[in-house]
């Protein structure tokens, strides 16, 4: 079983399914000794030591950083007859045995990083994950260039705090978060890179530069701020303002004006006022936000967040939540009829969910358009005219296909590093000091 502790809160009915689900599995164990029963995940770093104290029969209990020990546990449980814990923090050894990469469409994930120095004080992640570890930035380049000839044309770049970046380069300086973006859509093949989850504090205006120069980077950006109350974002331990999140949208949208923007929220944090609220509700007017992640609080275990008072009444909490979700609802319509009558780049990702008949992709923003094509678009880019507007999806109609486009091929992974290397020795590249 692996178990997340972020969005699914691992706070009382959760927690009791967790455990009911064990119970479950203790009658199969029972019935066959050789059953291996393991957790892993989050949950497994927060309340290891409490699995095992209420569920003795777990065989293996092991962290998000330790999944690549997996077999190693398994074969010492066989082995030995004992149960194995491992929820450390090893740093660099993950990545250096994360599987071949394999593509199964034409988007693909490829992990950056690890861990979070951040510790707001609601956030178990540091405590889970542990602190920052980043991937050299050859390795990264290598898988990509690996997916790339595999049919890949979209990689999102994953992290905690994936801005925080600072890989070590071949040479042995230390890259910055915007020097791997662009390196990354230097990569033949790749016509877009998208990132999450990044942090105000690590965005930093070189980043804001590639937004500007770099077209394989799309038009939409992750951004969580959390609330637009200074006073919260201080017993969040957030470490910046809302004046400072604002004037980072400000710069982006003067790089990128069509560059659109969604963030997380927490509503009811202890000690939350009305006037707290309203200035959450100025900043959401303020940026215009695409979409949103947002919460009502819940305390984690072992976070500062969980001796607060919770002093904010359940039912203003609902009401706040709702009031907020509602205005970003409006916001994200509004944005989606901007697009109505515009031609967007989409990139065919299969069939739609709704018509097995037609297909479904992506525009840059992030909408997801149906339209009417043949199955040998898909991986492919086709410009699409939007002519309807839906609440969770937009219409259009094919005008235009790849073959028209002129988009570059992908080149081989060991090519990439070569040319990388190069480029920087002749003093002409990107992968600079």
């Amino acid at each position: 079983m692996c178990c997340c502790s972020i969005p699914a809160q691992f706070v009382r009915r959760p927690r009791k399914k967790f455990f009911h689900q064990l119970g479950r599995w203790k009658l199969l164990k029972e019935k066959n000794p050789d059953l291996i029963i393991g957790v892993g995940g989050c949950v497994a770093s927060q309340e290891g030591d409490h699995i095992r104290q209420r569920a003795h029969y777990v065989d293996i209990i092991f962290g998000p950083q330790t999944l690549h020990r997996l077999p190693e546990m398994i074969n010492s449980v066989r082995g030995n007859r004992s149960p194995v814990v491992d929820i450390s923090f090893p740093e660099i050894e993950k990545f250096d045995r994360l599987p071949e990469p394999r593509a199964e469409g034409p988007t693909a994930f490829v992990s950056i990083m690890e861990g979070c120095n951040k510790y707001c004080t609601y956030c178990v992640v540091p405590y889970t994950r542990g602190e920052e570890v980043s991937r050299p930035c050859d390795d990264i380049l290598f898988e990509i260039a690996q997916l790339a000839a595999q049919g890949v044309r979209e990689v999102n770049l994953l992290g905690q705090n994936v801005n925080a970046w600072r890989g070590e380069n071949y040479d042995g300086t230390t890259g910055s978060f915007a020097d791997l973006l662009r390196l990354v859509a230097a990569i033949d093949g790749i016509d877009r890179i998208r990132f999450t989850t990044s942090h105000p504090i690590e965005f930093t205006d070189d980043i804001i530069d590639v937004y500007r120069d770099t077209p394989e980077l799309v038009s939409f950006l992750h951004l969580p701020v959390q609330s637009g109350s200074d006073r919260v974002l201080n017993l969040m331990g957030r470490t910046h303002t809302a004046l400072e999140y604002k004037a980072i949208i400000r710069k982006l949208r003067e790089a990128r004006p069509d560059i659109q923007i969604s963030s997380d929220f927490i509503v009811g944090f202890p000690g939350e006022t009305t006037e707290d609220f309203e200035k959450t509700m100025k900043l959401i007017a303020d940026v215009n936000f695409d979409m949103s992640y947002s919460f009502i609080f819940s305390a984690r275990p072992g976070t500062p967040a969980a001796d607060m008072v919770d002093d904010v009444p359940e039912a203003d909490k609902k009401q706040r939540l709702y009031i907020l979700q509602e205005r970003i609802n409006q916001q994200a319509m509004a944005w989606s009829r901007r697009m109505l009558g515009t031609v967007q780049r989409i990139l065919v990702e299969g069939t739609s969910r709704k018509n097995i008949m037609e297909l479904s992709g992506r525009t840059e923003n992030n909408r997801v358009v149906n339209f009417e094509g043949t199955p040998d678009l898909v991986g492919k880019f086709v410009d699409v005219e939007i002519v309807d507007v839906y609440t969770n999806s937009l219409r259009g109609k094919i005008v235009r296909t790849e073959a028209e486009m002129g988009l570059r091929i992908a080149e081989s992974p060991e090519s990439v590093i070569a040319r990388t290397r190069k480029e920087n020795d002749l003093g002409v590249g990107i992968y600079q000091p």
